[in-house]
Order: structure tokens, then sequence, then C-alpha cells
């Protein structure tokens, strides 16, 4: 009476009792309970709800299933299809519960186009502009992409997003996020804390990025293992970085030198994204950034991909693309 084992959970095999009823355990796996049972338990009372012949107790990661075999089959075929649901689309409703329970198969590959993936609490991360939707299939083509434009325009978020999709499905083991700190200069031996606690300023927005995207406990425990991490550009010296999704964002603030460092960190299956907005140069000499200058080089390199975002990419407050393009006019004329 051997059950065969599934990818999302696993179960010891079912102890059989008088009148044909077994018993059967179900260990969750790739999956927080929490986020199957939902809030004060709701989604799994609206599952359990749908047996009413089976006797179900959940305790953490295990649900003990008592009932008749075919009945306990039906119930971890649709906690499967909710656990499959959950790991594509990062979210599960009262809505997607009573959808399963009125026969309908739950589709956790049917997404919009546009969408790159469903971040925590059921945020929905798409592609909203035609240079974001640009980057987007690049990514399907190459292992290594320039993206560039105004502050803004989501290049950054919406390589992040790609970022984490890829996680999502195990397309890589890991995601690195860096970036120059170079805004902290001399500054740096002076401000309070650690090394971390100095440089935590200037990684923000990458943690913001992700705040958006991966639930805080999870993101937590990604870090603490380090299937996420988010480090200044001066540690990615001397490693390789293999399986990886690996962000390199304000690189109009590196060197020449410091891009040819960063680029060759490139390992086996790993997927590089590098950000930048040329009009925003923190180097003590504008001449000394090598975004531009290395872009024109790799132009003609296969297997890289260019995204030029622009003052149409612009999603933040309708003020900011004025600002911009304002500050572009007056620059110009300097």
């Amino acid at each position: 009476m051997k059950k065969k084992a599934t990818r999302r959970t696993s179960h010891r095999p079912p102890e059989e009792h008088a009148g044909g009823l077994c018993e059967k355990i179900i260990i969750l796996e790739g999956i927080e309970p929490v986020e199957l049972y939902g809030v004060n338990n709701v989604l799994y009372d609206r599952l359990a709800a749908q047996f009413p012949t089976l006797k179900i107790v959940a305790r953490g990661n295990e649900i003990k299933v008592f009932g008749k075999d075919s009945e306990m089959d039906d119930f971890e075929n649709k906690l499967l299809q909710l656990v499959d649901y959950h790991a594509h689309k990062g979210r599960l409703t009262v809505e997607d519960v009573e959808q399963l329970a009125g026969g309908k198969l739950l589709d956790a590959t049917a997404t919009s186009a546009d969408v790159i993936v469903y971040g925590a609490d059921g945020r929905v991360v798409r592609a909203r502009t035609a240079n974001q939707k640009k980057l987007v299939t690049l990514y399907e083509k190459n292992d290594l992409l320039f993206a560039t434009g105004p502050a803004g325009s989501g290049k950054t978020y919406t390589a992040i997003a790609l970022a984490v999709r890829a996680l999502k499905n195990k397309e890589i083991k890991r995601i690195v996020l860096t970036r120059p700190a170079v805004e902290a200069g001399e500054r740096l031996g002076f401000l309070p804390g650690d090394m971390k606690e100095k440089l935590d300023p200037y990684l923000q927005p990458l943690y913001d990025a992700l705040n958006d995207m991966i639930p805080a406990r999870k993101l937590e425990k990604y870090m603490e293992e380090g299937t996420v991490q988010i480090a200044p550009l001066a540690y990615m010296r001397g490693r390789t970085l293999d399986n990886a999704f690996v962000i390199l964002d304000e690189a109009q603030n590196t060197t020449t030198g410091q891009l040819k460092m960063f680029l060759t960190r490139m390992g086996n299956n790993a997927k590089f994204i590098v950000t930048g907005d040329i009009t925003q140069i923190d180097l003590p000499r504008r001449a000394d950034s090598g975004l531009q200058r290395v872009m024109q080089w790799l132009q003609p390199v296969k297997g890289i991909g260019f995204v030029l975002f622009d003052q149409r990419d612009i999603v933040r407050h309708p003020l900011v693309k004025h600002i911009v393009k304002t500050f572009e006019k007056y620059e110009t004329e300097e």
C-alpha cells in the first residue's frame, strides 16, 4: 500500500485499521506551513472542510490523515496542487482553495505574459514598459545583460524580479546582488557599527526590492543560508560564481578595471545583469567611469544583450519624468 513519493511532499506508508480505514502521515517539503495553512489556519480550514469524512491533524510540516485510502489520495492530490501553485505564484488565497474545491484544476503555469513573478503578499511584479519587456525577452537569450537608463525606470527592479523568478524555478541556486559603495568614500570609517552596518545604507535599495518579492521570514532564511547575498563590489574579487544570478547595480560608479574584475567572476550556469545611470556618476572624476566604455567594447560579442532605458520607462511619481528631463536639459547646456 506504499504510495509514490512526490517532489513536494513525502509520507510514511499508510497503516491499515479496522473497516478498511488507513492512517497516513504527509510531510510538507518546499513550503513553510504558515504559507499553506494561512493566517489563523483559514486556508487549512477551507481545505479540510472539503473532506468531512477524514480526520486531519496538522502540526508544523506534518499532516496526519485518517480515513479511507481513496479519500486520502484525493486529499493529498489537492494538497500537492496548492503546494505547486504556491511555488509558482508565491502566494495562496481563499479563492484558490475554493476554486480547487469546485473541482477546477489550478494551473500554476498560467500567467499573464507580462508577469515576471508573484511577490510577497500576492504582489504582482510585471514588466510594465517597452524596455522592461525587452529586458525580460533578452534575458531568455543572453547570459549577460547591460541595462542603463534614468532613475525610476525599473531597470534594477526588473532585474531582481528575474533573479527571484529564476530562484523559485530552481534555474539557479543563489542570488548575488552587489553595488560599489562609492558614496561612502572616506566617511565610511566614521559611521557607527561594524562593516555590515556601515554598508547597509548603500545596499538598502536592493533590500527594498527583495522585500517586495520574497516574504520577510523566507528572505531572512535565504540570507542566513547564503542563498541570497548582498555585498559591496569589493567583496566580489577572487570569487567564481557558479549557478548564480548576479546583479551589479549602480555600475556607472565603477572603473574599467572594476568592471573587468566583476565580469570575469562569471561561472558555469550563471546569469549576470549590469545596471547603471550614466547621468549619476559619483566618482571624483566622471572620466573614471568605465560603464559606457566597456559597453562599447562588448557590443560585438554574441551572448550579451543591451537595453537602453529612457524617460518613457520611468514608473515612479509622474513628476520624476519632468525632473529628469529638466536636469538633462540644463546639464547639457552647461
